[in-house]
């Protein structure tokens, strides 16, 4: 195992929800020490469960991003800065506008503001997402792509990565930015549909229900495990990432009705079919959309690895040990 990661000090934002906390595991368990930050705000997915591997070995702060007091305190001394925390419901960026922008921009300014101020030597590394790149001209998709974002929360997005760069280059701050595809696995939130799409066709395929497929069920997605996705994160810190922006997804597109195909025979129950686009979906429905991960393999080595099947098989089985932790709605 390198030791990259030993003794480095870390910190999460949105650490105790699903990409956090699975980087978090990784990271204690290859020697770093670790402060997650999360807001716990209801049905964001922020769970202390997802963190009982390791609930001894790292610090937990519950704060809010927003809050500029918290995070020019909570930046200093730390090497490595995972900034995971964000709005990330695209229907939700739609009814409630003003809290995506507050959440994911102007968060996203207290954190690097801090940093400028209080530890100008830490490296950024900010997730973004696909859906930057709005309707896609050609497939695969690369980093070159005009970004026609659709939505609130793909703009907010969109400008919180240009803010990341933009003190890479003005204030010198390293930053890397990753628009991540969409990534499924243990310790998502499986309470709404609200964000999760794969995730929320395992929860109904487990509960024998029905998986909705919108449309004629072509458009094409690709999806990642979120080991895969964990792994780019901490490739990401390499110093030759500084000041660029890489994609991450699995690089080939499936079609949604043969999605919901494969996530029902993983679980061996549940059934699909054809169901309209509400009109908010619709009016974000961006059309195919897979990555080119040409440049993160060529600049950093990164490859996904782990096939649909597998971590199809992987993510049930998480959910079948552990559904008294992740079923019950919130009210």
């Amino acid at each position: 195992m390198s030791d990259t990661w030993n003794g480095r000090r870390v910190l999460i934002t949105g650490g105790l929800g699903f990409l956090g906390s699975n980087l978090a595991i990784q990271l204690v368990e290859q020697g770093a020490q670790v402060m997650l930050v999360d807001s716990m705000l209801p049905l964001y997915g922020g769970n202390l469960f997802n963190i009982a591997p390791i609930r001894d070995r790292v610090q937990v702060n519950f704060s809010d991003i927003r809050d500029r007091h918290s995070m020019n305190y909570l930046v200093q001394e730390r090497d490595i800065i995972f900034h995971l925390a964000g709005q990330v419901s695209h229907v939700d960026s739609v009814l409630d506008p003003f809290t995506d922008v507050d959440i994911n921009i102007n968060g996203t300014l207290a954190v690097l503001e801090a940093c400028r101020q209080f530890n100008p030597r830490a490296k950024i590394i900010f997730t973004g997402t696909r859906g930057q790149y709005g309707p896609s001209i050609k497939l695969p998709v690369d980093e070159e792509a005009p970004t026609n974002a659709q939505g609130i929360y793909a703009i907010n997005n969109l400008t919180a990565e240009k803010i990341v760069m933009m003190y890479h280059e003005v204030h010198g701050l390293r930053g890397t930015c990753l628009r991540i595809t969409n990534t499924y696995g243990p310790r998502h939130q499986m309470k709404h549909n609200r964000y999760g799409v794969l995730n929320w066709f395992i929860r109904l395929a487990m509960e024998g229900e029905c998986i909705p497929v919108m449309g004629e069920g072509t458009y094409l997605r690709d999806f990642l495990y979120v080991d895969d996705t964990i792994a780019a994160l901490l490739a990401a810190e390499s110093p030759t990432a500084d000041g660029q922006i890489f994609n991450v997804g699995w690089g080939r597109g499936i079609a949604f009705r043969d999605l919901a195909q494969t996530v029902i025979a993983a679980v061996g129950s549940g059934s699909w079919d054809y169901a309209p686009f509400s009109p908010e979906r619709k009016a974000l429905e961006p059309g195919d959309f897979y990555a080119d991960i040409s440049k993160i393999r060529r600049v950093l080595g990164w490859n996904p690895v782990i096939e649909l099947a597998d971590g199809l098989a992987r993510t049930v089985a998480f959910y079948r040990e552990n559904r008294d932790q992740y079923w019950k709605a919130e009210a």
